[in-house]
């Protein structure tokens, strides 16, 4: 029995720790989506801004993030892992097996909680881009990772109570697979409320209500973002099963990886045909978007669809996003990417679409959870953007934004080649 203890034990982990690389290695689809869709001029500042984002959200994590979450200083003390002899107990005499445990390194399961976190964050980098000063949104990120997401990580994942009154999983039947709405609608929440400070960028509404175009400069590279976050993301999804080491969480695993794959190729025909209708054009930048938007949308419950459900409810999560987008530009709301609307709009859809296909949720419980989140994250970040705001200032002035960011907050240019020096 110990021996297998120890493959499963050795398996789970192992399993653990790739798919969090997976998922780490969607901060790299974030930087190149976000690099490709905004201006030339700005690259560089979107790229620091990433990787510094995921810099500082792995070690406010580690520092207080987690404790919060799920309880223990770990930054001090390190990551408590599974006591063999213990575990072997609670597990002698079930016929089971081990299957239904969770035997898998501590330090393993911090890292793949770590990874989340930057994902939120980088939700808020490309729905500022272009006109926010690099360094107040870096303390930004500082207060978002260290407390704003692990309170409500808490709340959710980590079963603490909402301020000593009430649980949204144990007490609402919350449900949240792997985080539509703890994840990536709360990313979007904190984009919200700095985006409404913050302003639209110069030029891209005029006075009559017109919509101006501001094309990005590499759309080859927003596309392999996106093919690099399609794929991160069977990480994001699988590794959220939480282990492999058994033929029931195998199957598990193995559905959640096809149910992931099939909403996204719903949400990106989908936005396809609606660009087609609505524009008369296919509009590349919609397409990846509605891959994402059906990745989103799938994420809240990917193990319990049919393959045919989850297409459906990914091809709906890219429809959604094309109107949320179009409606966005109308109120005058500037997100350069469509972060809001791909990660807030369609993550509220997917958290709500759960009692669909999981009969342990019901849209009441979801309706509250996804409220508290929202709530909470938005109101909380408005607050930390308004100090930020009135004691260093949130936003370039306008000759730096005219020149480019890169120049003014990191003193070089993407593409110094190409450009006249200024960075037009």
């Amino acid at each position: 029995m110990e021996q297998a203890f120890h493959l499963q034990y050795a398996l789970d982990t192992f399993y653990f720790l790739v798919c969090g690389a997976l998922v780490m290695w969607m901060a790299a689809g974030f930087s190149m989506l976000e690099a490709g869709l905004v201006r030339s001029k700005n690259t560089t500042e979107i790229l620091t801004k990433n990787i510094a984002l995921f810099a500082i959200s792995c070690l406010m994590y580690l520092v207080c993030g987690y404790a919060i979450m799920y309880g223990g200083d770990y930054f001090l003390t390190g990551i408590e892992n599974v006591d063999v002899a213990e575990t072997l107990g609670e597990f002698a005499g079930r016929e089971d097996g081990f299957e239904g445990g969770s035997i898998y390194s501590g330090a393993s399961d911090f890292f793949f909680q770590v990874v989340f976190v930057a994902t939120a964050m980088s939700i808020v980098s490309g729905a500022v881009a272009e006109r926010m000063k690099l360094w107040a949104f870096l303390a930004f990120a500082v207060v978002m990772t260290a407390f704003i997401y692990p309170m409500e990580g808490g709340w959710t994942w980590g079963g603490n109570s909402v301020f000593g009154m009430y649980s949204l999983a144990d007490d609402f039947g919350f449900s949240d697979f792997a985080g539509s709405g703890i994840v990536h609608m709360a990313g979007a929440s904190a984009a919200l409320a700095g985006v409404l400070l913050l302003g639209a960028r110069k030029g891209k509404y005029t006075a009559d209500g017109k919509v101006n175009a501001i094309p990005g400069a590499n759309l080859p590279m927003a596309t392999l973002g996106t093919f690099i976050l399609w794929m991160g993301w069977f990480g994001f999804n699988g590794g959220s099963v939480l282990k492999l080491g058994d033929i029931g969480n195998a199957n598990s695993v193995a559905m959640v990886f096809l149910n992931t794959n099939a909403a996204a190729a719903g949400g990106a025909v989908a936005a396809l045909v609606l660009a087609k209708i609505l524009f008369k054009k296919a509009d590349l930048t919609m397409v990846l978007n509605g891959a994402l938007a059906g990745l989103v949308a799938i994420t809240a419950e990917p193990s319990t669809p049919s393959a045919l459900g989850a297409t459906i409810i990914g091809a709906i999560g890219g429809l959604i996003v094309v109107f949320s987008i179009i409606s966005l530009d109308k109120l005058k709301i500037d997100d350069p990417v469509g972060a809001i609307s791909v990660h807030g709009v369609v993550g509220f859809f997917g958290v709500m679409v759960v009692p669909a296909t999981n009969d342990g949720a019901t849209y009441l419980g979801q309706l509250v959870g996804a409220m508290t989140i929202f709530v909470w994250v938005f109101g909380a970040s408005l607050i930390v953007w308004a100090i930020l705001k009135a004691v260093m200032g949130i936003r370039v002035t306008e000759e730096e934004e005219f020149e480019g960011v890169d120049i003014s907050e990191c003193g070089l240019e993407a593409y110094p080649d190409f450009t006249n020096g200024n960075g037009r």
